[in-house]
């Protein structure tokens, strides 16, 4: 639960509603406009039409130039931001030949491996002169390599698995798998605040589907109760299947998930789990093997775990790693398997040494100092936005720390702000998020430097001030700024 000042809340809300209103105004004129001109379209519905187009258009279109910035080297702890500009009101953006080098706090380099690496970049290479850049073809064809059977068996013994099968892209993961789990009869139970992969394969499945309050065992406990005692809607049959779809660490709060109490509740009503460590996997847990090591959860204990390489090992793709008997079923139904091109063979590779890295197999200790590096990292950085004022969400050891900025104006701000002063930060709002919970999403790397760290905070202190995004002052008294404030999830 966050918890927002009243005051803030009211001009969040102020702000949506004149931009929804002036939005309105000019479409209003623009359909008086358009009567006078004849159009090739006369009898088609528009393609794009409803919510989400009034949206683009009068309110993303205005500060997209805090998005989707391109950069034009590694995404390294500095790189090279492209500058864009635009002649019409942002509504359309051209790159210069100009670039800007930016300290990176938005990629997901956890670990530092989505630079050149000693030990790994010239394995890759290596890989990539053998096997070519794709295999062209999907696992059941040709699309399967020594490199990818190899793979398979370092992720099952890496998650402490039996089994485990790799795709070629993260998202489409959750989004295929899911459907062959459970379907029409089962019962999913999603926390609310889940990646947007898990909803849309929650909804491609065709099971009934239920949400409980975001890292709630106690809430969770009580769907499962209602649900299974009153059965399938109409017919009251008992459900086939239920399952309890979570994530290890949640991607746009930075807040670890309640596994252990998770699992005990599973337990207690015969319910599978469904563990997503997309963020968590390789980046926390004392050999980064995850949430299930880091709080201590025996994975025998979660079903069917998930996860991505795009995160910690530099990589790109996904895995789903449980018994032997779940990952052949898989590798017979599964779409992402069976029609679409296998992950490239220079990308397993990189997987592949970029996991015997953080365990030691390359012979150094590197991997040790990584991990206790970023979980140094991590904390230390929270800590200090929470001392100068920031309202911070997010658990201890865990690399994704959000600021809090609310309202829509501070979102162009922040991101415009930290840019000119050579800090590049993502930005996250609404529909990625509930409406009035804006924030900047900070990635923190094992290999940020302690320069690199004070720097950033030092332009996000000033910047804090500028605009006034500093919703908890240093030193203020917590209990009375709860009393006047609204709790939103």
């Amino acid at each position: 639960m966050i918890k927002i000042p009243y005051l803030t809340a009211l001009s969040t809300y102020f702000s949506y509603g004149l931009l929804f209103v002036f939005g309105h105004f000019r479409d209003f004129f623009r359909k008086i406009l358009d009567c006078f001109h004849s159009s090739n379209l006369q009898g088609y519905a528009p393609i794009c039409l409803g919510p989400e187009d009034f949206y683009i258009r009068r309110l993303f279109l205005r500060i997209q130039d805090c998005f989707g910035r391109p950069i034009s080297s590694a995404p390294d702890v500095w790189f090279d931001v492209v500058q864009r500009f635009s002649n019409d009101n942002n509504k359309t953006l051209r790159r210069t030949s100009k670039v800007t080098r930016c300290l990176n706090l938005g990629s997901y380099n956890y670990l530092g491996f989505a630079a050149a690496d000693e030990y790994c970049t010239p394995r890759v290479i290596e890989q990539l002169k053998r096997f070519s850049p794709s295999t062209c073809s999907p696992r059941v064809d040709g699309g399967t390599t020594t490199l990818h059977n190899e793979l398979e068996e370092i992720v099952a013994n890496f998650v402490r698995k039996p089994a485990a099968i790799v795709f070629g892209m993260g998202h489409a993961t959750n989004c295929t798998t899911l459907p062959v789990l459970i379907g029409k009869g089962g019962l999913i139970v999603s926390d609310s605040l889940n990646h947007n992969s898990i909803i849309n394969g929650a909804r491609g499945s065709g099971a009934t589907i239920r949400v409980f309050q975001h890292n709630s065992p106690s809430h969770l406990e009580e769907v499962l109760r209602q649900h299974i005692a009153e059965g399938q809607p109409r017919t009251h049959r008992p459900w086939k299947k239920i399952f309890v779809l979570v994530e290890g660490i949640y991607s746009m709060e930075g807040e670890l998930c309640k596994l252990p109490e998770i699992v005990s509740v599973c337990k207690k009503y015969k319910a599978y789990i469904y563990l997503d460590e997309a963020h968590s996997i390789g980046a926390v847990g004392k050999t980064g093997r995850g949430v299930c090591e880091l709080l201590g959860v025996d994975t025998a204990d979660v079903d069917v775990m998930m996860g991505t390489f795009t995160k910690s090992f530099g990589s790109c793709g996904g895995y789903i790693a449980g018994s032997k008997e779940l990952i052949q079923y898989l590798k017979y139904t599964c779409p992402a398997h069976l029609y679409a091109t296998s992950i490239s063979p220079p990308a397993a590779q990189q997987i592949i040494s970029s996991i015997k890295v953080i365990l030691g197999e390359d012979g150094s200790s590197r991997g040790a100092q990584k991990l206790a590096r970023i979980r140094e990292n991590s904390n230390f950085f929270r800590s200090e936005l929470q001392k100068m004022g920031f309202d911070v969400i997010g658990d201890n050891d865990s690399p994704v720390i959000a600021i809090m900025l609310y309202n829509p104006g501070k979102i162009p701000a922040f991101s415009r702000e930290c840019l000119k002063q050579n800090i590049a930060v993502v930005m996250t709002a609404f529909p990625a998020t509930p409406l009035l919970l804006a924030r900047a999403r900070i990635c923190i790397s094992a290999c940020h430097a302690m320069e690199d760290l004070l720097k950033a905070l030092e332009v996000i202190n000033q910047v804090g001030d500028l605009i006034g995004i500093k919703y908890s002052p240093a030193g203020s008294d917590k209990q009375h700024q709860e009393q006047g404030a609204m709790k939103l999830e």
